[in-house]
């Protein structure tokens, strides 16, 4: 199955400020973009926008299975990772992965892996009968990470994947990323780091604007 994903003239406007317009991309299987720009710079609401969580965002984005067919919400074909791991901090690690595997289920055209095996890609098979808010903050983001691996999604839209983790964890991450474009998947990550990602493009975010006023409102 060739992939694709096409977002076109993508424009969020929050108050007086304009945080980016005309954002357009086009991904296929085995591609990967890196979303980067300082802090505050509009990354993390780029993301959000081509997952369609943003009110009042102009434009579209769009998954397709196959080139001749027709697109529809990417948000369908989609694993997000955000600021937030979204567990459940009472839940073992295992109960989350398991939680999420159930929900979410597998996209058309690939099968994701057991709960052990993923929690193993991660290097934390020993943590899975804890409770989650009992692990420290860079393992809680590695079993995260690992639910990315219990359901096949075909493409990943990770916001700061490697925030806060250490060299060997980005190394894992990275080496997962990787392992995901080489197996026809897409990428898209919001970063302010290098990610040693393969055959990636970068998109560059200088940060919000003000409008100009509105020449027909009548002068205080």
């Amino acid at each position: 199955m060739t992939i694709a994903v096409r977002a076109d003239d993508l424009t969020v406007r929050r108050g007086d400020k304009l945080i980016f317009n005309g954002l357009s991309l086009s991904l296929e299987g085995g591609q990967a973009l890196l979303l980067t720009g300082a802090n505050g710079a509009g990354k993390s609401t780029a993301i959000r926008a081509l997952l369609g969580l943003v009110g009042a965002a102009e434009g579209s984005a769009l998954f397709f299975a196959d080139a001749g067919g027709k697109g529809e919400p990417l948000a369908v074909a989609v694993h997000y990772l955000s600021h937030q791991n979204a567990m459940k901090t009472e839940m073992s690690a295992r109960e989350n992965l398991a939680f999420w595997k159930a929900l979410m289920g597998d996209f058309a055209g690939g099968k994701g892996v057991a709960v052990e095996a993923a929690a193993e890609a991660v290097g934390l098979c020993d943590v899975l009968d804890l409770p989650f808010g009992y692990l420290s903050a860079g393992q809680k983001r590695r079993i995260a990470f690992a639910r990315l691996l219990c359901s096949h999604r075909p493409v990943w839209l990770l916001d700061e994947p490697t925030a806060a983790l250490d060299a060997a964890a980005k190394a894992v991450f990275t080496a997962l990323m990787n392992a995901h474009l080489a197996a026809g998947g897409i990428v898209i990550a919001a970063t302010h780091e290098p990610l040693d990602l393969t055959g990636f493009s970068e998109m560059r975010f200088s940060g919000p604007v003000r409008l100009d006023a509105d020449p027909f409102l009548a002068e205080a």
